[in-house]
């Protein structure tokens, strides 16, 4: 009875916190924890789960709203459910302070259809009515309030919702069909690259990278790390406005502001990045180059976070930023990847709990191998 009674005024007091105008209920959650991730911008996060199967990241749990035994038995699962919100859409502001879905828009441009429009709920875009994403991952381990993941799409600092084991009887669907745009891989996969090359430079660049990352990396090893730079690189990470037109300079204001920011330790420059995003006007932006042009680009994807700058050769450079490290390559016009140089634009913060040690993550891995 009193379990029954709660929900009833529960359900009451959703009815009272319904907007006069719109007569919706709101349904206010706190998420449960955040992502430390190595993607530490949404530039070359992965569009899907499990395409970057060397992905690694971790979900710490908040002390104040979950105990640690929630994760108790779900290391007896191989792969598990995250909700989440798309925290880094520019457009929240609005959707927070707007009447419900006021300037929604309807269909969406898609990458894979080189432009061509899909009804939001026909895609994956994170632009959506209500950004809440679904994805799902593999579980390493379990440390702690720290849940261990690879394979994981979610960008660094991502809030989590909620967690679901996945259950291969009932989750994997027997016969599902998609649409044919929607399949990766194959000589019909428009973002796939033909190669992926490094430098000498790269490798030299990287090493020494290491020398400071390295005791913070999810990953044992430079070599271990560039295997995720390839795997990452391996398909197109460019919005479609870049690729169409590979000349623009094209340059997110969140992803400038963390590539800028001081080399302070004593703070995480990406969380000021996030805190700070809003004060910048991501339609008129200066690309950091030796020949600066100024951008105004109001298309669709002008909030991308790749950036590219124009050389005085002519030659576009693109940025790819991977736990903290700048990573710069090229296209070739076979489509071929020539990744050039690294350098280290952040020094890594250490782990948000204490239970969490990248040391013991790498140790794991290690078992497997």
């Amino acid at each position: 009875m009193g379990r029954i009674r709660g929900q009833r005024e529960l359900r009451q007091a959703l009815l009272n916190s319904k907007d006069e105008k719109s007569g919706n209920a709101s349904y206010p959650m706190t998420p449960i924890g955040l992502i430390r991730s190595c993607f530490s911008t949404r530039n070359g996060t992965p569009r899907q789960p499990m395409l970057v199967t060397t992905a690694r990241a971790s979900l710490v749990l908040s002390s104040k709203n979950v105990a640690a035994e929630a994760l108790d038995g779900l290391s007896q699962y191989s792969h598990c459910w995250l909700i989440y919100v798309f925290h880094e859409n520019t457009d929240l502001p609005g959707l927070w302070k707007q009447p419900p879905h006021k300037d929604f828009k309807a269909k969406v441009r898609v990458p894979r259809l080189d432009g061509g429009k899909m009804g939001v709920f026909a895609t994956r875009t994170p632009h959506r009515p209500c950004p809440i994403g679904l994805t799902v991952a593999k579980v390493e381990g379990i440390q702690g309030a720290t849940l261990l993941l690879s394979g994981a799409d979610l960008v660094d600092g991502t809030p989590v919702l909620d967690i679901k084991p996945y259950l291969p009887y009932c989750d994997s669907v027997p016969g599902a069909i998609a649409p044919s745009w929607v399949k990766a891989g194959g000589d019909d996969d428009i973002i796939a690259m033909a190669s992926v090359e490094f430098t000498e430079d790269f490798c030299l660049d990287l090493a020494k990278c290491w020398d400071t990352m390295g005791k913070l990396s999810l990953y044992s090893s430079w070599m271990e790390f560039q295997g995720l730079v390839k795997q990452v690189l391996s398909r197109d990470i460019r919005s479609l406005s870049q690729r169409q037109k590979p000349h623009n300079a094209i340059l997110s204001a969140l992803n400038e502001q963390y590539l800028n920011a001081p080399k302070d330790t004593s703070s995480d420059p990406l969380q000021q990045a996030l805190e700070n995003a809003e004060n910048f006007d991501q339609t008129s932006v200066y690309a950091g180059a030796d020949q600066s042009v100024l951008i105004d680009d109001k298309t669709e994807d002008a909030e991308t976070s790749t950036f590219e700058k124009i050389e005085r050769d002519d030659k576009v450079v693109y940025h790819l930023v991977l736990e903290g490290v700048d990573i710069s390559y090229t296209l070739l016009e076979d489509g071929k990847v020539l990744i050039e140089g690294a350098s280290l634009t952040k020094v890594l913060k250490p782990p948000a709990s204490r239970d969490f040690d990248p040391r013991n993550w790498r140790h794991l891995f290690s078992n497997e191998a």
